[in-house]
């Protein structure tokens, strides 16, 4: 059984979050089919808040919804993952700046404590856990650069950023795991730096070495 079944509660959120949760996990591959049927006995509730939970899921780009061929988990092609990248530089630039305006000690202990457990988990080969603290500290920079309609904006973009951590992630391989986690580190050294556009360089480096991995990962597109 894949998913687990579920209580109380909303049950198109919380089947939408028990899908999505599948999905960044790994369980469902890119491009697998997502048979409501199949997901609502799985999960011990009717067909109604399955197809409620795709259409949300399918709004925030996790999956791919065509007509008389159902949904299946969305995969990323080189001209979406070269959009979301380069809008990813565009607003973490702006979030580096603000932060390094308002980080203080505790909260750079916070991070870097944050990142030393990344280092931890990747040591013991836990990607998974990586790919979580990985989202959290991307998350955390955007709590810190405390702007409102920035995060609202971002609400809207979180699912995939979420997908693309997750398939930068994937494509490392375990030796390199580490190496990965440590480069959060240099990003928080960066944004310390004196140097004001220290922290913009290194964050428009730092997403594009993971758009190089995911881009080699790519199935060659058809002409």
């Amino acid at each position: 059984m894949t998913l687990n079944p579920l209580s109380v509660g909303s049950l198109a959120d919380q089947v939408a979050a028990s899908i999505r949760d599948a999905i960044h996990d790994g369980r469902y591959a890119p491009g697998a089919r997502l048979v409501e049927r199949a997901l609502a006995a799985e999960l011990g509730v009717s067909h109604i808040p399955v197809r409620e939970a795709l259409s949300r899921l399918a709004e925030e780009g996790l999956i791919e919804r065509t007509p008389r061929r159902g949904s299946r988990v969305a995969t990323l092609t080189a001209r979406e993952l070269d959009e979301l990248s380069t809008l990813r530089v565009v607003l973490e630039q702006f979030v580096i700046s603000r932060v390094r305006q308002r980080l203080t000690a505790q909260t750079e202990r916070e991070l870097r404590a944050m990142v030393q457990e990344m280092r931890r988990e990747a040591r013991a080969g836990n990607f998974r856990h990586v790919f979580d603290l990985d989202q959290h500290f991307h998350e955390r920079l955007w709590e810190l650069a405390d702007h409102q309609m920035l995060n609202e904006l971002v609400t809207q973009l979180r699912s995939r950023i979420g997908a693309f951590l997750r398939a930068a992630t994937a494509a490392l391989p375990p030796d390199r795991l580490e190496q990965h986690a440590a480069t959060h580190d240099a990003l928080l050294d960066a944004i310390l730096d004196e140097d004001p556009e220290a922290g913009r360089t290194e964050i428009a480096r730092h997403i594009e070495v993971a758009v190089q991995r995911i881009r080699a990962s790519l199935p060659e597109e058809q002409p």
